[in-house]
């Protein structure tokens, strides 16, 4: 599977300049389009250990590349934008009726927010990359099959997801509380709700990711809500046991935070769910009918792997 050194050296270091002439000529050079190609470079050179991380992780690499991408082709100019209809069907399936008046889940949770649930959610929130990344070193270090498993999950859910950004453009409630239910094509990214969790902290944590946000109208699937549930069916097919409890919690923990921040309806965390557990009902049936596929994770996980024996 292995290509001769020059040669894979030559593949990579060509695909890292075609990605930065075409980003240049898409969005324009930002400073984390160097790094990348920084660290790309680095890793390789590091041979054989980052050689081997940059393999294993390229998946999460694509991943960024991708949806890094999307500033350049906003899901609006494909399709119409739901505002006014998500939020009703929400209220309709969800809503929580209050002194007479029907709210949406994220406007009753509103009601009652404090200092603590702000600085738990925003606690929450932080982690929904770090904590899928964290998991995957572990495997890629002690389990680099199952790594590989969990890391085309995880490409295949966001894959998902994206697709379904422009099939169904959304806004997120935060956008209804700001600017009602007319669509404003130039609106910028919001911390909403995570703001307060900002304040807590005295920096600018989600304000500055949010302003880095390939799209405001991609609500819907909610991917915060797809990440954590990817971990946790990877950490039962693990055998993590005790750990698993953690993750339970974590997932449990980013979906209410979601919702109570304004970032998500619970419409939203359902159909991101829909896409981890469909990529993981895709993926499994590959490996049980594909032995080409089978036989892809054995030679990659080969090639990743520290173990002499393995390689």
């Amino acid at each position: 599977m292995q290509l001769p050194v020059r040669k894979e050296g030559l593949a990579l270091f060509s695909l890292l300049a075609v990605y930065l002439v075409a980003f240049e000529c898409m969005i324009g050079y930002r400073l984390e389009h160097f790094l990348l190609v920084a660290l790309c470079t680095g890793l390789y050179l590091n041979e054989p250990y980052g050689r081997k991380f940059l393999w294993a992780y390229s998946a999460f690499i694509l991943y960024w590349i991708i949806w890094d991408g999307m500033k350049a082709f906003p899901n609006f100019e494909f399709a119409r934008v739901h505002i006014r209809d998500l939020y009703e069907f929400e209220k309709h399936i969800f809503g929580v009726e209050v002194e007479g008046r029907m709210l949406t889940p994220n406007e009753w949770l509103a009601l009652d927010a404090s200092m603590g649930k702000d600085f738990l959610a925003g606690l929450f929130y932080i982690n929904w990359v770090p904590v899928p990344l964290v998991f995957g070193f572990y495997l890629f270090v002690r389990r680099p099959y199952v790594f590989l498993q969990f890391a085309f999950c995880f490409l295949l859910a966001n894959l998902i997801g994206f697709v379904g950004y422009y099939l169904y453009p959304a806004a997120p409630p935060w956008y209804v509380d700001h600017y009602g239910f007319d669509f404003d094509p130039s609106t910028p990214g919001n911390a909403a709700g995570l703001a307060r969790f900002d304040a807590i902290v005295g920096a600018g944590v989600f304000e500055g990711l949010y302003a880095k946000s390939s799209n405001v109208f991609a609500a819907f699937p909610s991917l915060h809500a797809a990440y954590p549930l990817v971990v946790l069916i990877w950490g039962i097919k693990a055998g993590l046991r005790s750990v698993n409890l953690v993750f339970g919690i974590f997932a449990l923990g980013i979906w209410l935070a979601a919702v109570y921040s304004g970032h998500h309806y619970v419409v939203d965390l359902l159909g991101g769910i829909v896409c981890a557990l469909l990529a993981w009902v895709l993926l499994e049936w590959a490996h049980h009918r594909w032995p080409a596929y089978r036989n892809v994770l054995e030679r990659y996980a080969s090639l990743i792997s520290f173990s002499a024996r393995e390689q």
